[in-house]
């Protein structure tokens, strides 16, 4: 079997606040004997659970990174009872490069779990997050946003696990508890591969977020961030107190219907606002031809009552670019 050549500087069963680094060999024609360097924190306080909090799994999507940053600074051991790890830049190689996906092997890191030891440099990151720190874990925040290409209103999600209601039932608590001012039941149209399928498997509680997009932060999703982390640790007893709680509105993804996908390439124009309610039929998007004038765009549709939670973000857009993703108000 395969040995994961990362180590870590760390000792995840100290005391106190330990930074360091997960060193992956790397050897390249710049540097024989190179390594990535990935930034790791670790906060330990006597007994008691342990979060895993993760960010830039892509790397252009900066509300993690910035907010576990901040907690690496600020979370102070007395405050705590148990262990809170943090991994800011988990695609450190993408999160440098300001791009989705690797720039070394082109891996999208949250299409690769549970990864392989022996793997691309990116496989190996996904494996070491597997086996070396999902074990600790008893709570998961992975921390996302729209990145370059889409926009979300700022939401916290958890998913649907038929087979597990028990755990279902604990990943809504806490994702209502990181209090997003929306809160997702979430439908992905392709699990394999993805940090969320790893842990929930693992019998895992595990959040994860939208929190904005267009490749930048917001002060206010940032803050939505900042505070959701630490109302889960509230939630799970890592830190003392309630949640801080606001009011949030509860969304659902029931069915692929959710997503307006479009079948031609263009220029985009959004007739309906982020987070505007919307009536099936209603027109949402046009897509105009860029090598004619006089030609009439293809308009988009939704296909259900809900509210735009989401939207392509660049001017230009692809065949098979989703357009949209129109969530249903929850009961």
């Amino acid at each position: 079997m395969a040995i994961n050549p990362i180590s870590c500087s760390l000792d995840f069963d100290q005391d106190g606040v330990q930074h360091g680094h997960l060193k992956l060999p790397y050897s390249r024609d710049d540097s024989a004997w190179g390594a990535i360097l990935i930034p790791i924190t670790v906060i330990k306080n006597g007994d008691g659970p342990t979060a895993l909090f993760t960010g830039g799994n892509h790397g252009d999507e900066y509300e993690g990174p910035i907010a576990l940053l901040d907690m690496a600074l600020n979370l102070e051991p007395a405050a705590i009872s148990g262990r809170v790890i943090l991994l800011p830049m988990m695609n450190h190689p993408a999160v440098r490069s300001g791009r989705r996906t690797s720039p070394i092997d082109g891996g999208n890191l949250n299409r690769l779990f549970p990864g392989k030891a022996d793997g691309t440099i990116t496989q190996k990151i996904a494996d070491y997050v597997t086996t070396a720190l999902l074990p600790l874990a008893d709570v998961i925040v992975d921390l996302h946003s729209g990145g370059k290409t889409l926009e979300f209103v700022p939401y916290a999600a958890s998913h649907r696990l038929p087979q597990d209601p028990a755990l279902e039932a604990r990943c809504t608590a806490a994702m209502q508890a990181f209090n997003a001012p929306y809160s997702m039941i979430m439908l992905e149209l392709d699990a394999v591969g993805m940090l969320d399928t790893e842990a929930e498997a693992r019998g895992k509680i595990f959040v994860t977020t939208e929190l904005g997009g267009g490749g930048s932060t917001t002060p206010h999703s940032v803050a939505v961030a900042k505070r959701g982390l630490r109302n889960v640790l509230r939630h799970v007893g890592i830190l003392p107190g309630q949640a801080e709680m606001q009011p949030s509105a509860q969304l659902d993804m029931p069915d692929e219907r959710c997503f307006v996908t479009s079948e031609h390439a263009g220029m985009l124009e959004f007739m309906v606002d982020l987070g505007a309610a919307v009536s099936e039929g209603d027109v949402i998007a046009r897509v105009y031809d860029l090598d004619r004038s006089g030609w009439r765009p293809v308009e988009y549709t939704a296909y259900r009552d809900g509210v735009v939670a989401g939207r392509h973000y660049p001017g230009l857009v692809q065949s098979g670019d989703t357009l949209a993703v129109i969530a249903v108000p929850a009961d």
